[in-house]
């Protein structure tokens, strides 16, 4: 928990220093991630494919604002998250259930994305633990 509250204030406080404005009513998830780089991969290359090729193709596709960010102070230094922000539940809901999982539509988008993460498998493998957040 203490974890995902400072990926939080990471993101919403660089966010405000580049101009962006979350909005009351605003959804956020945060996926918090362990990564195991194949041997012959660095863990630079597997975060440059997520943050160029991964991110970009999951934002176009769930129509979501998507951030990879990674922890530089405290309990979660050198771990990488990532932000994901809807305008609020109901536009997440198009994609996911309650329980977490996807719905058809979602099932339809991660389709799209099979080829990205194919070749995201052949870097390493990653998982993540989540939780949802609506702005007040």
């Amino acid at each position: 928990m203490k974890k995902l509250i400072l990926i939080l204030t990471v993101i919403l406080l660089s966010g405000f220093a580049f101009g962006q404005k979350l909005q009351k009513g605003n959804f956020i998830g945060f996926h918090v991630m362990t990564i195991n780089p194949d041997p012959n991969v660095t863990m630079n290359q597997y975060i440059d494919f997520y943050k160029n090729k991964l991110i970009p193709a999951f934002a176009a596709n769930f129509q979501a604002e998507c951030y990879l960010v990674k922890g530089i102070r405290g309990e979660s230094v050198d771990s990488f998250g990532v932000m994901m922000v809807w305008k609020n539940e109901a536009e997440r809901d198009k994609f996911f259930n309650k329980e977490g999982g996807t719905n058809d539509v979602g099932k339809a988008a991660m389709d799209k994305l099979k080829p990205v993460m194919d070749e995201l498998a052949k870097l390493g493998t990653s998982t993540t633990k989540y939780t949802d957040w609506i702005v007040q």
